[in-house]
């Protein structure tokens, strides 16, 4: 069995081709740029030996059916040797970011699934629309392949009304489903799963805080295998301080700027989106830039990782009240398994909770999973590598298998 995963967004398409019986990268890259002058096309194959040989043409894609096109034309390259014949991909598994409170889980895409995607564009007009181009171009594209959704919303589905729902008035949740839904879920739930393979546990006893940080970050409260809680909201701009986006903030900011400096809706969103965050205090989103910058003496950037860890920081306390008892932390993405500052400034102090972690292995540079917590430590702390592309394919192989 082979799966293509593709993840599309507005003008990229990223994909990702498993062998399911193998369960191992055929293929994977980038198209960038689509519809502008000049795209960017990024391949690599996978080698026998785990090494890859890599391509990469500048050329313009029109749009995303010439995208996918230019994909599958690669895969079926002689001279690669992936795949003969694209009707050997039997499945393709999308990312789609929102699927509100109707998908609990991985489905079979359908006109009615398509159609209550197309609903909740609203609550993800970035993402959604994106996503819902992917589908479309891929079920054309491959037309005797079965085409299957993994919703970064749908891991959060197991979250208590108390804990969604907004203490606003109660019919914007029943005519208009103004909520807290989550994302990242499929982060989430993969490292989570790693976490209770790794501690030889069933995850069904175990209660975990996973920390996804990238340039959009999330944190989630999971109690016996089940997300009870996490950090973003309604939209990924509510929770942690991230790259660009502001996390929470006071629900009256935005009136303030309207009021007192003229800025429209529009001019918010994109503020509070694109240029907040690390980027809004110290004029960069790039954590290693902002690292380098206070390591030089810069005072603004110092006082934006302080900010954006003492967010992190507050978030684990929080969240191990609600737990009433934690077993492991999750540290994963690009600055969650990559910047050891950023963990250390995070569960410093925490040993009252019976977190204690050990500086020197948290330090240490390394593949796979590794274990940062001390060996005293009432809580396990962990840095699991995550692999969304992985699990969308697994999550993708499970419906097919379970739909006969």
């Amino acid at each position: 069995m082979k799966i293509l995963v593709i993840n599309t967004g507005s003008s990229s398409i990223k994909y990702e081709l498993f062998d399911m019986d193998m369960l191992k990268v055929l293929a994977a890259g980038t198209a960038e740029k689509i519809g502008e002058e000049s795209s960017v096309f990024t391949h690599k194959r996978i080698l026998p030996n785990g090494e890859y040989e890599k391509k990469t043409d500048i050329k313009r894609i029109s749009d995303h059916h010439v995208g996918l096109n230019r994909i599958v034309k690669i895969l079926i390259d002689k001279d690669q040797k992936i795949i003969k014949d694209k009707n050997e991909i039997t499945a393709v598994g999308h990312r789609v970011v929102h699927g509100g409170d109707t998908f609990h889980s991985t489905t079979l895409i359908n006109a009615k699934v398509i159609s209550a995607i197309e609903q909740y564009v609203p609550l993800a007009p970035l993402h959604n629309p994106a996503n819902l181009t992917g589908i479309k171009v891929a079920q054309s594209v491959f037309p005797d392949a079965l085409q299957v959704a993994v919703f970064d919303t749908a891991f959060h589905q197991t979250i208590p009304m108390k804990a969604f729902l907004y203490a606003i008035p109660y019919e914007l949740y029943e005519k208009h489903r103004i909520r807290k839904y989550g994302f990242h879920g499929t982060s989430h739930a993969y490292v989570a799963e790693c976490a209770a393979t790794y501690l030889g546990r069933p995850l069904t006893e175990l209660n975990l805080i996973t920390i996804h940080l990238g340039n959009g970050s999330s944190m989630a409260a999971i109690k016996n295998g089940k997300c009870i809680d996490t950090t973003m909201g309604m939209t990924p701009l509510a929770g942690l301080v991230m790259g660009t986006r502001s996390g929470d903030l006071d629900p009256s900011v935005p009136f303030f700027l309207t009021d007192n400096m003229g800025l429209s809706p529009k001019d918010i969103n994109r503020m509070l989106n694109q240029e907040s965050g690390l980027k809004g205090i110290c004029g960069t989103n790039d954590m290693r830039e902002v690292i380098k910058k206070m390591s030089a003496g810069d005072k603004r950037a110092k006082i934006a990782l302080d900010i954006y860890t003492y967010r992190i920081k507050k978030f684990i306390g929080s969240y191990f009240a609600v737990l009433e008892g934690l077993d492991c932390i999750v540290f994963t993405a690009g600055i969650g398994e990559n910047v050891p500052y950023i963990r250390e400034r995070c569960l410093k102090g925490l040993n009252r909770l019976g977190i204690k972690f050990d500086s020197e292995q948290n330090k240490k540079a390394g593949n796979g999973i590794k274990e940062i917590s001390s060996r005293d430590s009432k809580v396990k702390t962990i840095v699991i590598p995550t692999n969304e592309e992985l699990k969308i394919a697994l999550e993708t192989k499970k419906v097919i298998e379970n739909s006969g």
